[in-house]
């Protein structure tokens, strides 16, 4: 992955070396290996944790009390000791925030790559307007606003175009929503629309979809050249300007033309990305042109005037006067056909283009369906009956294809296609989450109000006969919209030329590097040569396989045929599109946090229907086929290489479909984009056997949303044959427990001869295959310093040691009493995070599923971080700002300086109480042990009398035990600690600080420090996350660090502590 945000797994080298982290021992794996530059090395130097040199008074591994420490603050003592796996914020954060988008071409994320290596990009520079508006812009305007709008709107009428027009613009629009949501959800490299689906939906829906997408793209290409092919022999260098094109010309012209073209592609893309903007400026005058036509008609009408025959227009290219001239009348009435309704009907000039003022747009509200060589007439005439051209009705114009209104829809959709130009254009731009949306969308808006606004003007300026005249015959041989445009019909020629030629370029590039993409996934094995090209990645091989494909569609030689095919493949894309939005906005997954805010499920599930709609109004066939084919996809890459399993009726089936469903969870590692909480939750019972701590899983429903796996447990001290019941009981108790909290889960109560090895048990063991926990939430053992032993500390700090150890995420939850339960609504407040050390990003993670909730909806997260005194804080916060923006995670940043200060007194004396009171345990620990002792050698003897022979002699005098712990021992021993642990003046107390460990008076002074500072930043916030600093390596120093977390929390309401699994949680990508 390319991003400073990674894990990278760095592995063992074998020589027993440990350099920071090795890979063998079970620890995560530092990040400093993957960013730090050569000689900047990690020079800490680690003891084993059984070193027999390590000092009791030193609990911490790598803690000496003199300056060789690496870590040379007093600042942040407390988090040193794991600062090769969990390094700094400040240190990382630069980093962190400024990374490069990839650029099409380059290899992607999530693709392997030998060793640390990053490929070094140039850093995007391109805005929303360059990057996203005018692509889309080029995509969208083409082919069909020039040879086909004016002929729809003449067929179906102003009324039906409008619904056309309005229906696939708001499929397109409500598709741009959901993609921009896609989009925004992180980086979306190349491959596009491809990427979007497969990342979201899974590589079978991905392929499936992404190989419609390409044939799409490819037949779209047909479409823009067969479009060439027109213009180029109707209207520049026509042949036969009397009759429609051969067939033949255009698979002729069109196969020279796409050769062409893929040998301007070979050569090099750069020619082509240049004349992207040139294309698009033609495009540009000839809608200029239009609209410049349309407002001069209001001054003065063009000069073109159409010829009628009786109601039927003609075709005026072989004569200047509409006349009945001798000429005209050889035309019609030769030796070999008959002329009766030549010489019946008059010869009239009516005018081509009436103008605004007109009342032209009455006669052109409605539609005028006909059927497949039936003669062009006009209504207002006297009507005349329908009649089929025959093969010496040449000189009339007439409808060469049976037109209807879902042929139409078919025909004008490939016009506002191209809707993606932008997304696939992400790695380019300088702010792809700010950019595509807005360029998009704005984008379809603007073509929208063109389209829209071309339908009122073509019906209200052009006479009806004219606008379904499909090729211009009746206007000496023009197309209709050059026509009306000014000052020349040869500015709609050659801009719809250069547009045709740029689109059908641009396709030409873009589907053999989707392919590309496609194939070098590796879901569908057939294509996988189609992922290599030349040095430069160019896609030689997938552009050969484009070239045939679209020579496929030039063979076909129509445009109006050509036309719904792609119109099916794009239709099917923007419906997955819209599903993809659909599905992660209802799975509430917590990657999905898209920085555009403007949409909705229901929107997304509007436009899926309505593109499904659309599919089966265009061709019902064709919709058919293209299911079918992306059906025949997705099955052939879910089911290639697998076995099909059936099981014995519907019970069996859904056992097999639960036993596949874990199987494949486990057969490929969970990504960092699908990892959410899935919760172990230790429990407490008490005596009753219910729940000690039911906000717990409040807790827990709260920040699950009932999303994925939660497990609650708990533990019982005994044996099961005894207290099988009670376990029974206990798990009664817990579900009922979870119903009333509205938690979502399992519940599981196991019975062990210790609460210790239950609950690593529990840890080790709960879940089933790939589902499996990855993250344990617990409560804060508030009583561990009241109690007579040492038990509860030792049970909390193996559990965190042994979470450490599986790579689980830990959540320790202090005061859980006082959070909120279900029925609760904070009304306001904060969510702050204290961000110490990086540790996988579950910090940042876990406010914001908290804040899906509706009890803490309304609380605004801030987050905090701590700079030192070489840090430059002003810096720190704004690559913090920049790298929450990439996260899309909307939250107030603060920096908190905390520059090296002297040690205070109340840090010494906070540091002596708790020397002294780990000490005093061990020797009551050592005394209790005495006791023990004794009570078992006076069992050993009495068992010992009582198997004694009955030889003895009767006098003999038992053997008495003498008693070495006595009551008034135990009185001068309490006596004894308590005069230790009296209060002294600040002069008897300085020798014994002098004699103090400096490490744990280091990472006291860290603690106090840390702990003043929250509590005067986060007084009133509802709730603290903090990062939990590890437990000592060192097992002696356990009494220690429950003081350190202790003094780390004190004043505080409600405390989350949080240590990360050791692999990222939360990326920038989609």
């Amino acid at each position: 992955m390319p991003t400073n945000f990674t894990v990278v797994k760095v592995e063992d080298t074998g020589d027993g070396s440990n350099s920071g982290a090795a890979a063998g021992d079970g620890r995560p794996i530092s990040l400093d290996r993957v960013f730090q530059e050569e000689g900047d090395v990690n020079n800490s130097q680690e003891l084993e944790p059984d070193d027999e040199n390590h000092k009791e008074s030193t609990p911490f591994i790598n803690s000496n009390n003199n300056e060789d420490c690496s870590y040379e603050g007093k600042n942040m003592a407390l988090y040193e000791e794991e600062m090769d796996s969990t390094p700094m914020v400040a240190s990382l954060l630069n980093k962190l925030a400024n990374y490069t988008n990839l650029t099409q071409g380059v290899r992607e994320h999530e693709e392997a790559e030998d060793g640390v290596r990053r490929v070094a990009v140039m850093v995007p520079q391109m805005g929303t307007f360059i990057g996203v508006y005018l692509p889309c812009m080029q995509n969208i305007l083409g082919v069909i606003l020039f040879l086909r709008l004016t002929w729809i709107v003449g067929t179906a009428g102003i009324l039906e175009s409008l619904a056309i027009v309005s229906m696939c613009c708001v499929c397109t629009l409500l598709t741009a929503i959901s993609m921009s949501a896609i989009a925004t959800n992180g980086v979306v490299p190349a491959g596009g629309s491809y990427y979007m689906i497969s990342r979201s939906l899974g590589p079978e829906f991905g392929g499936a979809v992404g190989l419609c997408f390409y044939l799409g793209t490819t037949f779209a290409g047909s479409l823009y050249i067969l479009g060439t092919i027109e213009i180029l022999l109707m209207y520049i260098v026509p042949f036969d300007t009397m009759k429609v094109l051969d067939e033949n010309d255009m698979r002729l012209y069109g196969t020279c033309c796409l050769f062409l073209m893929a040998l301007v592609v070979f050569v090099g893309v750069k020619y082509v990305n240049k004349l992207a903007l040139v294309f698009l400026s033609c495009v540009a005058l000839s809608i200029m042109a239009t609209y410049a036509g349309a407002a001069k008609t209001l001054i003065e009408p063009p000069a073109f005037n159409v010829c009628m025959l009786g109601n039927r227009s003609l075709k005026n290219e072989k004569f200047d006067k509409c006349e009945k001239t001798e000429l005209v009348t050889s035309l019609f009435c030769d030796l070999n056909s008959t002329c009766d309704f030549f010489e019946a009907n008059n010869m009239s000039e009516i005018v081509a283009i009436p103008g605004l003022l007109s009342n032209v747009i009455k006669e052109n509200l409605w539609s005028n369906y006909d059927d497949a060589n039936v003669i062009i007439q006009k209504k207002t005439f006297p009507k005349m009956p329908k009649v089929k051209a025959g093969s010496k009705d040449q000189f009339y114009v007439i409808n060469d294809i049976t037109t209807y209104f879902t042929l139409l829809v078919g025909i004008y959709f490939p016009s506002v296609t191209g809707i993606m130009a932008g997304s696939n254009r992400s790695g380019d731009l300088r702010d792809a989450q700010r950019s595509i949306p807005v360029g998009t969308i704005l984008a379809i808006l603007t073509t929208s109000f063109l389209y829209i606004s071309f339908v009122f003007l073509f019906g209200a300026c052009i006479e009806g006969v004219v606008l379904r005249d499909k090729f211009g015959f009746s206007v000496k041989t023009m197309p209709v919209i050059g026509v009306l445009a000014w000052p020349s019909p040869w500015v709609i020629v050659i801009g719809s030329f250069f547009s045709c030629c740029g689109a059908g370029l641009q396709s030409l590039t873009g589907a053999p590097r989707l392919l590309q993409a496609i194939a070098r996934d590796g879901i569908i094995p057939f294509l996988q040569v189609f992922g290599h090209g030349k040095r430069n990645g160019e896609p030689t091989w997938a552009l050969l396989l484009t070239v045939g494909i679209c020579e496929i569609g030039i063979l076909i030689a129509s445009l109006d045929k050509v036309a719904p095919i792609l119109s099916m493949f794009f239709l099917m894309c923007y419906l997955f599109v819209n599903l993809a939005c659909a599905v992660q906005t209802l799975l509430r997954t917590p990657n999905w946090r898209p920085r555009f805010k403007f949409y909705h499920w229901t929107l997304s599930f509007l436009g899926m229907s309505l593109c499904l709609s659309l599919m089966f109004i265009c061709s019902w066939y064709y919709a058919i086929g293209a299911i079918l084919i992306a059906g025949c996809i997705y099955k052939y890459i879910e089911y290639r290489g697998a076995v099909k399993e059936w099981g014995d009726g519907i019970r069996g089936l859904s056992l097999n479909a639960a036993r596949y469903a874990l199987i494949r969870l486990e057969e490929a590692p969970l990504h960092t984009k699908n990892w959410r909480p899935q919760l172990l939750v230790l429990c407490k019972l008490n005596s009753d056997l219910k729940v000690k701590h039911p906000h717990l899983l409040s807790f827990t429903s709260q920040l699950k949303a009932g999303k994925g796996l939660t497990i609650v447990g708990s533990v019982l001290e005994g044996t099961y044959m005894t207290r099988k019941a009670d376990a029974t009981a206990g798990e009664q108790n817990m579900k009922a427990a979870m119903a009333a909290e509205r938690t979502k889960g399992f519940s599981h109560v196991i019975v062990s001869s210790s609460l210790r090895d239950g609950f690593s048990i529990l840890i080790q063991s709960a879940g089933l295959g790939g589902m499996k926990h990855n993250a344990v939430l617990m409560a804060w053992p508030s009583g561990w310093k009241q109690a007579r032993d040492s038990l509860a500390q030792r049970n909390f700090i193996e559990t965190v040691r042994e979470t450490t150890e599986a790579h689980q995420a830990l959540l320790v939850a202090k005061n859980i009493d006082r959070f909120p339960d279900n029925h609760e609504r904070l009304k306001e407040g904060a969510i702050d995070v204290w961000w110490i050390v990086h540790d996988g990003g579950l910090l940042m993670l876990l406010p914001f599923l908290l804040m899906q909730h509706k009890v803490w909806r309304k609380c605004k997260m801030r987050i905090f971080t701590v700079a030192q005194l070489d840090d430059n804080s002003i810096q720190m916060k704004k690559d913090l700002q920049v790298f929450l923006y990439q996260l899309r995670l909307d939250a107030e940043v603060e920096v908190v300086e905390m520059h090296d200060s002297d040690i205070s007194a109340f840090t010494y004396e906070r540091t002596l109480k708790m020397e002294q009171r780990s000490q005093m345990l061990k020797e009551m620990h050592l005394s209790r042990t005495e006791r023990e002792r004794e009570a078992q050698l006076i069992h050993d003897r009495n068992t010992a009398s009582h198997f004694a022979t009955n030889d003895k002699a009767a006098g003999a005098t038992p053997e008495h035990v003498h008693m070495t712990w006595t009551k008034d021992k135990l009185l001068n021993e309490r006596n004894k600690h308590r005069e230790g642990m009296a209060v002294k003046d600040m002069f008897n107390m300085k020798p014994e600080w002098e004699n103090l460990n400096q490490s744990n008076v280091r990472r006291m002074h860290t603690a106090v420090k840390l702990n003043e500072v929250v509590k005067k930043k986060s007084k009133d916030s509802q709730l603290v996350l903090l990062n939990m600093p590890g437990p000592p390596r060192n097992k002696k120093g356990d009494e220690n660090y429950m003081e350190f977390l202790e003094v780390l929390m004190e004043g505080l309401d409600r405390v989350l502590l949080v240590r990360g699994g050791g692999r990222e949680v939360i990326t920038i990508y989609s």
